[in-house]
């Protein structure tokens, strides 16, 4: 749906993206991450059709933003950082405007419909854009992104500024869009990236410091390894992993190969083990088998929290660019 080659943009001798190539495949939800300055902002309305390039080239769908810029905006919602609304319009006034531009002729009020349906804003449909809420206004703008169907969804940081149960209602919204769209979301918070994204690109002072799926480069930070979080319930072994969990995890993990210790905590009756493995599949399905024959019951076995923020603070310094 994405393709970029040696996208390029300069603002005088300022080099603000530095010859970008990356894909995105459709239907995924992509995570476009940076420090602040890093060139997302920029690279986004370059993919949009907002701003040229200075040099390199995207396509959008196969067709190129300058060459074949209409045909290529047809193909997106885009819903910039800070979302622009008519506050004196009613919600579903605005969103009928909005589809009139977008080109929409046929079943306009169907579309609307749909859009306020997908982005739940039907509630507030009759009430003017400028009385609501950031999360509704948020809501809104989402809705304008998806009142033309487009294929290719681009939100740059569209969370910002969110309450955290509005923020989860987002990330739903935005798993019910995956089925029919690809999505590219430019945030700069991790957890918002590792709950809905399959794949992740980073940028560093405007080139590519990272780019695939989202294990593969939670993985870049161990050397092709990743930490796996174990979470146990002794059961008639409770006694000794609560006098030492350290030892008593350190006897499960060593026998399996492929799998080393890193750490063992107690959250109550459960036993919270975190282990690092390379050869995934098979030593996961073996230290698995080890638990259950050893009488421990596997109640969960997830990535280790925190591990995509440390690929990004590893790959991009603790400091934001100029």
């Amino acid at each position: 749906m994405i393709e970029a080659d040696q996208l390029t943009r300069r603002f005088g001798a300022r080099t603000a993206v530095d010859a970008l190539t990356f894909s995105v495949p459709r239907t995924q939800i992509v995570g476009f991450l940076g420090p602040n300055g890093a060139g997302k902002s920029t690279t986004l309305k370059m993919l949009s059709g907002f701003l040229p390039p200075t040099s390199g080239t995207a396509r959008i769908g196969g067709k190129d933003v300058v060459e074949d810029g209409l045909e290529a905006r047809r193909l997106i919602g885009y819903m910039p950082e800070s979302y622009p609304v008519h506050p004196e319009m009613r919600v579903d006034e605005f969103l009928h405007f909005r589809a009139e531009i977008k080109g929409v002729r046929r079943d306009r009020k169907k579309a609307v419909a749909r859009a306020m349906e997908l982005a739940d804003i039907s509630d507030v449909a009759k009430r003017l854009v400028g009385e609501l809420s950031k999360g509704y206004k948020q809501r809104v703008g989402l809705a304008d992104a998806v009142v033309a169907s487009p294929p290719l969804l681009i939100l740059d940081e569209p969370t910002e500024g969110l309450d955290p149960n509005q923020i989860q209602r987002f990330r739903d919204m935005l798993k019910s869009l995956a089925a029919e769209h690809t999505i590219l979301l430019s945030t700069h918070i991790m957890q918002e990236v590792e709950a809905v994204c399959e794949r992740v690109v980073i940028i560093h002072k405007g080139r590519i410091a990272a780019d695939g799926p989202l294990e593969e480069v939670r993985a870049q930070l161990t050397g092709g390894e990743r930490d796996l979080v174990l979470k146990l319930h002794p059961r008639e072994h409770a006694a000794a992993w609560r006098d030492d969990p350290a030892a008593a995890a350190k006897a499960l993990v060593e026998p399996v190969t492929g799998v080393s210790f890193r750490e063992a905590v107690m959250d109550g009756d459960l036993a919270d083990v975190t282990v690092r493995t390379a050869d995934q599949d098979a030593s996961i399905e073996a230290l698995v088998a080890r638990c259950v024959q050893g009488g421990l019951g596997v109640r969960a076995l997830s990535p280790r929290g925190g591990s995509l923020e440390r690929v990004f603070q590893a790959l991009t310094g603790a400091e934001g660019d100029a």
